[in-house]
This record gives C-alpha cells, sequence and structure tokens, in this order.
C-alpha cells in the first residue's frame, strides 16, 4: 500500500511539475503576443492619428452641420431634416446630379475604352514601348490646374489651336466659342477629364494583362481564335476584377470632380456643365448657405456609397 501511494504521489507530482512547466511556455506565449500587439498599435497609430484628423473628423464635422442653419460662427439654430428635405425636392439640384451621372459615366467610359485599349497595345512586343509606357502616363502626372488651363487655350476662340486647325482646313471660317455653346462646352469638359485620367486605367489594365498566363493565349490560338476572340474570352474575364475596382474608384473620383469643370466653364454656359460639386461650392461660399451645402454633400456621399455597395453585389465575387 506504501509503494502505491507514493507511485501514485510520484505520478500526481509528475503530472503537476509537467503542467506548470506547460503553463509557463504559455504565459509567456500571451505575453509576447500581447507585446507584438502593443507594437503594431504603437506603429500605426501615427497614421490612424492622420486618417481621424484628416477624414473622419471633417466627415463627421460636415454631417453635423448639415442639421443647422449656421454661420459657422455664432448662429447655430437646429433645424433637423430641413436642408435634405429641400435638396432632393429642389429641381437645379436634381438637375446638376443628372449633369454629373452623364458626365461621370461619359469620363469613366472613355477612361476604360481609351486605357484598355492603350494597355492591350502596350503588352504587345512593339518598338519603344518603354518609351510610349513613359508618355502616355504623363496626362495623370499633371496637376488638374495645368491639364484645365491647357485645354481651355486649346478651346480659346481667338488664340485656340483647335480654331486654327479646322480653319486651315477649311471645315470653319469663323472663330467658334467652344466654350459658350452648352454642347461644346460639356463635350470639351468631358475630354478634358478623359484625358487627364486614362494613365490610371491604362496601367491598371496594363498589370492585368501581364499577370494573365501565356499558355492561356496558346491555347486559344490552337483553338483557332485569333486576336479578338483572345481579347473577349481571355483577356477581358482576366481583367475583370481589376476593372471592376476601377469602375467604382473612378466613379467616386470623377462624380465628386470640381477642378476642372471649374476651371474651363465655371459650370456654364446657362448651367449646362454645372455638375453637382459646382452647385455644393456655390451654396456654401457664395450663398454662405453652409447647412444646405453639407447636406448635399452627404446626399452625394450616400449616392457613391450606394453605387459601390449595388455594384459589388451586381458583380460575383469571381470577378471583382
Amino acid at each position: 500500500m506504501a509503494a502505491t501511494s507514493v507511485n501514485g504521489d510520484a505520478q500526481a507530482g509528475g503530472r503537476t511539475r509537467f503542467s506548470n512547466g506547460d503553463a509557463r511556455p504559455s504565459r509567456r506565449r500571451t505575453a509576447a503576443a500581447k507585446a507584438r500587439a502593443r507594437a503594431g498599435f504603437t506603429f500605426v497609430s501615427p497614421a490612424m492619428l492622420v486618417m481621424l484628423l484628416l477624414v473622419v473628423y471633417p466627415l463627421a464635422y460636415g454631417i453635423y452641420i448639415s442639421f443647422f442653419d449656421t454661420n459657422l460662427l455664432n448662429r447655430w439654430d437646429f433645424v433637423g431634416l430641413k436642408y435634405y428635405a429641400q435638396s432632393i425636392s429642389d429641381p437645379g439640384f436634381l438637375k446638376s446630379l443628372v449633369i454629373t451621372v452623364v458626365y461621370a459615366i461619359l469620363v469613366i467610359s472613355g477612361h476604360l475604352i481609351v486605357g484598355v485599349t492603350l494597355a492591350v497595345v502596350l503588352a504587345s512586343d512593339i518598338k519603344g514601348n518603354v518609351l510610349f509606357r513613359a508618355v502616355l502616363i504623363l496626362p495623370w502626372l499633371f496637376p488638374e490646374v495645368v491639364v484645365a488651363m491647357i485645354f481651355r487655350l486649346i478651346f480659346d476662340p481667338v488664340f485656340g489651336i483647335l480654331n486654327y486647325a479646322l480653319g486651315s482646313i477649311g471645315l470653319i471660317d469663323t472663330q467658334v466659342a467652344w466654350l459658350d455653346h452648352p454642347t461644346w462646352a460639356f463635350a470639351a469638359i468631358t475630354g478634358a477629364a478623359i484625358w487627364k485620367g486614362y494613365p490610371l486605367v491604362m496601367l491598371l489594365a496594363l498589370a492585368g494583362l501581364q499577370s494573365i498566363p501565356r499558355d492561356r493565349y496558346e491555347a486559344a490560338a490552337l483553338d483557332g481564335a485569333g486576336r479578338f476572340l483572345q481579347f473577349r474570352y481571355v483577356s477581358l474575364p482576366g481583367l475583370a476584377p481589376i476593372l471592376g475596382v476601377a469602375v467604382i474608384l473612378e466613379f467616386v473620383w470623377w462624380f465628386k470632380h470640381f477642378t476642372i469643370v471649374w476651371l474651363m466653364t465655371k459650370g456654364g454656359p446657362v448651367d449646362a456643365t454645372n455638375v453637382v460639386s459646382i452647385d455644393i461650392y456655390r451654396t456654401a461660399f457664395q450663398s454662405f448657405d453652409f447647412g444646405r451645402a453639407a447636406s448635399m454633400a452627404v446626399i452625394v456621399l450616400f449616392i457613391c456609397i450606394l453605387f459601390a455597395v449595388i455594384y459589388r453585389k451586381t458583380v460575383s465575387d469571381d470577378e471583382v
């Protein structure tokens, strides 16, 4: 009995010593994990602080003042959803939304057509490929102010190169004020925006094309597919995830675009190019109706979020 008791105690002691030995490394691993977590938070905290100051705070403040009739100084009269109701029932604001949607759709379509076409060309083995890439990316590097000034000079009725070129070949015999005509002014700002933004889609599409395995094209060629069918059934499916993300980013960017349109036409003539960002600017800084302008901006934010959600739901996860 004594021997049995001693053996039992020894086994129990062994189990106890084993458990304690196993618990110590576990506690050390937990402490190390907590230390790494604290270190990680320390490293990302400056970026988080910048995001809070530059993104979250202005966004929250804009939503906050949309509920007030305020001059941002000493008058803060709570009006609730009054400005939202006024905005969605205002024909001028609704018209600017329609103009903005048309503008964004045309610009994004132009970016996709031009960007993907140039990406396909650059993905092929042509002489001077590197030089062409460097030249074609230049519009994206120019500031929007510079782009607007360039195109404003191009369409200038007196000094513009467009009138000179068309007059030289006999297509026009008088100076045409392109930016004073509603249709041509809208076409001008759309063309300027397409020229400015196509390099982003071009680079994304080029990266996507280069990531598609070559054996897919070889298999398609063996099946008798020409270049067009290879592009249709190999390149486009491979580009679908990248182009899906590009469409969302492009829509959000160009739906709220301001600089090029303002510098070229200031929303005219007769509000033909009065996109929603210009309408918000005028409401805030010309009419000094800051609460109403904030409500309009929140509506634009909601439209952009709604578009992104619907687009992601519409396009399957395999494609985006």
